[in-house]
């Protein structure tokens, strides 16, 4: 069997990502944890509605899964104030961190979900976002943890459900193995095709795109990162 070849039992197990807290958090941290997060986090529990979420009207919809530190989700934030923008990220010190930025730039449209994103999509409504971006996502690389990747026939079912026609999956790796698994899941989901046409589509970023530290951190060390464009058919 292949690298690229699903495994006899299930694709991925409910946690596909690892800690939920890494070093101790400040003063500061721990206040906006308390105070802002309840504040700015989705409801726990029932469908959603998108446009709801925010304190005004915005255009459309966008989610983010696995934020990390947030730097991509902060800037699409700026360049897009018409745009609501939810992200999902369990690991409690890269939420502090947007927490600050969002709190300090008064960015008003958006909003947080700090669990597992397998628990929110279902509670979406059809073709509801516009955009939604997988970026540099945990390779799980070991065989036995593969399972545990988010991307799954599960997870690309329920982000083709809640895109809109013509809305946008955005993945990006520097793994080249979790590219091919991607592709190779990605062409068994009908509902989504990948826009690729040229070596170029792949290899270059998206407009507008800022870039984030780990990116910086894994060209300086050699490897190249991979921008899969799925448009929602």
């Amino acid at each position: 069997m292949d690298d690229h070849d699903t495994d006899a039992g299930p694709e991925r197990a409910r946690a596909f990502y690892g800690r939920r807290k890494g070093k101790r958090l400040r003063p500061g941290q721990e206040e906006r944890l308390a105070d802002l997060l309840p504040r700015l986090r989705l409801p726990e529990a029932g469908p959603l509605d998108p446009a709801a979420l925010f304190p005004r009207p915005v255009s459309e919809t966008w989610l983010e899964i696995g934020f990390g530190g947030g730097e991509h989700l902060a800037a699409q934030a700026r360049l897009n104030p018409g745009t609501g923008i939810i992200g999902c990220e369990p690991f409690v010190n890269g939420v502090v961190k947007l927490l600050r930025t969002v709190d300090e730039e008064e960015l008003d449209t958006v909003r947080f979900w700090d669990r597992d994103a397998m628990e929110l999509l279902p509670r979406l409504p059809d073709a509801s976002i516009g955009r939604v971006f997988l970026l540099y996502p945990d390779p799980w690389p070991k065989r036995r943890q593969r399972k545990r990747r988010f991307v799954s026939e599960e997870s690309l079912n329920e982000i083709a459900r809640v895109l809109k026609p013509g809305g946008e999956f955005r993945f990006a790796s520097d793994i080249d193995d979790y590219v091919g698994w991607t592709l190779v899941r990605a062409a068994a989901c009908a509902p989504l095709r990948w826009t690729a046409t040229r070596s170029a589509d792949w290899t270059t970023p998206w407009p507008e795109w800022p870039g984030t530290r780990y990116e910086a951190k894994t060209t300086a060390e050699g490897r190249r990162p991979t921008y899969l464009t799925f448009v929602r058919v």
